[in-house]
């Protein structure tokens, strides 16, 4: 079996995923901490908002990023005629996908991890005069690492594995956007068992090794 066509999803799917993950933690670790310590009408509604990426469709997601996007567009409009970007039919666009399917993962445990930490710790600071910036800093971010590690590592897992949302929104442009959840796809589509199923090896190996270490992390320390 010739392994050389399995290179390019393989690296781009890498990079993808990698990028995925930072968007997903800048964006989520904040989110988490804001929508759980804050108290505000419509919370509810918030949190629901932020994990709601996770039981939608994948082509659902990609038909708002598309809405949203697209040429016609309000952000791909603006995005076109400010800096002469547009996201459609690029690797950009697959990361843009990625990150949205993956801010879910690192939205719930790392939410889950700063409940967990103690707060009589933070009544504490607070009372010695602590801004809410080191609260979150100096005491929440360092309790709570070992949970957003494991979001972001289920992050990464997810964004690897992502197939509609990038599908609507990048295409399947082998060399340009095909991940390896595309290829897999491309090769079944064209009846190359070995290739398919090596890729599909490749995809399983890493979803299963990051599922066993974010175990280990989240599993309460004695």
């Amino acid at each position: 079996m010739n392994l050389a066509p399995a290179i390019p999803p393989l690296l781009l799917t890498l990079k993808v995923a990698i990028l995925a993950t930072l968007g997903a933690l800048i964006l989520g670790v904040p989110s988490a901490y804001l929508v759980g310590r804050a108290r505000f009408p419509g919370k509810s509604v918030v949190d629901a908002l932020g994990t709601l990426p996770m039981v939608l469709p994948p082509t659902v997601l990609g038909y708002y990023l598309l809405v949203l996007f697209g040429r016609n567009g309000m952000l791909g409009q603006w995005l076109n005629q400010a800096f002469g970007v547009s996201l459609l039919f690029t690797w950009q666009g697959a990361a843009l996908a990625s990150t949205v399917v993956a801010f879910p993962m690192v939205f719930t445990t790392a939410r889950a991890a700063f409940d967990a930490v103690d707060q009589n710790l933070v009544n504490a600071a607070r009372t010695l005069g602590a801004p809410s910036f080191s609260l979150f800093a100096r005491i929440c971010l360092p309790l709570a690492w070992r949970g957003i590690l494991a979001g972001a590592m289920l992050a990464f897992a997810r964004a690897m594995g992502e197939f509609g949302a990038t599908l609507m929104i990048a295409g399947n442009l082998p060399g340009k956007t095909q991940t390896l959840s595309l290829a897999v796809y491309s090769a079944v589509m064209a009846g190359q068992d070995d290739q398919a199923a090596f890729l599909t090896g490749v995809v399983t190996l890493a979803g299963l090794s990051v599922l066993v270490a974010s175990g280990r992390l989240l599993r309460p320390r004695p």
